[in-house]
């Protein structure tokens, strides 16, 4: 069984250590976990692990976070890898700091990664693990919010917080998707 994750987030250093760049962190954590080490490919830093007979094939688009459905089409595309097979995981305003929330479609909810995704796929049917991170900016400031770094106490929260994320993506690949949202989705 083959699964691509798709962890989206901006290259540069200095989105490094941004809210919107927690799909990279994620991703980041689990080629660590499992002693692997990205390689720059077309659209994407990429590298693969092996999880319980499982091959994963981890990708960071380098599209940017606005332009990440075509990494995500040319990589599903090139892999031949079932959408259902696949999951993208991605920073949410909507929901509090802390929450992560598996579903298997949905609504872009107006992030930009999402909404390219579901332009060029043609649909929103496509799974998704969204990690909050808040709403806690002054009106007009959503942009300097997501581009901003996490507070001094998020980041204490923060490496359980990447590292539950990571159970989730390695249970959504060997347990399925029902099954990992019956146990997290809380």
């Amino acid at each position: 069984m083959k699964y691509i994750i798709f962890g989206l987030g901006n290259i540069g250093q200095e989105y490094a250590a941004t809210r919107h760049n927690v799909g990279f962190m994620v991703a980041d954590a689990l080629a660590k976990q499992e002693g692997a080490s990205f390689d720059i490919d077309k659209h994407a830093f990429v590298t693969e692990i092996k999880y319980k007979g499982r091959s994963i094939l981890l990708v960071k688009p380098t599209t940017y976070m606005n332009a990440s459905g075509k990494a995500v089409n040319y990589w599903l595309t090139t892999q031949k890898v079932p959408v259902e097979n696949s999951l993208v995981l991605v920073d949410e305003l909507a929901l509090p700091f802390g929450t992560l929330r598996m579903r298997g479609q949905g609504s872009h909810a107006g992030h930009n990664g999402l909404k390219d995704i579901e332009a060029v796929l043609g649909n929103n049917n496509y799974p998704r693990l969204r990690f909050g991170i808040g709403n806690d900016y002054p009106k007009g400031r959503q942009v300097d919010y997501v581009l901003g770094e996490f507070t001094k106490d998020e980041q204490i929260e923060l490496p359980q917080l990447i590292e539950k994320a990571s159970a989730m993506v390695l249970s959504f690949c060997t347990a399925g998707l029902s099954m990992t949202m019956n146990q997290y989705n809380k």
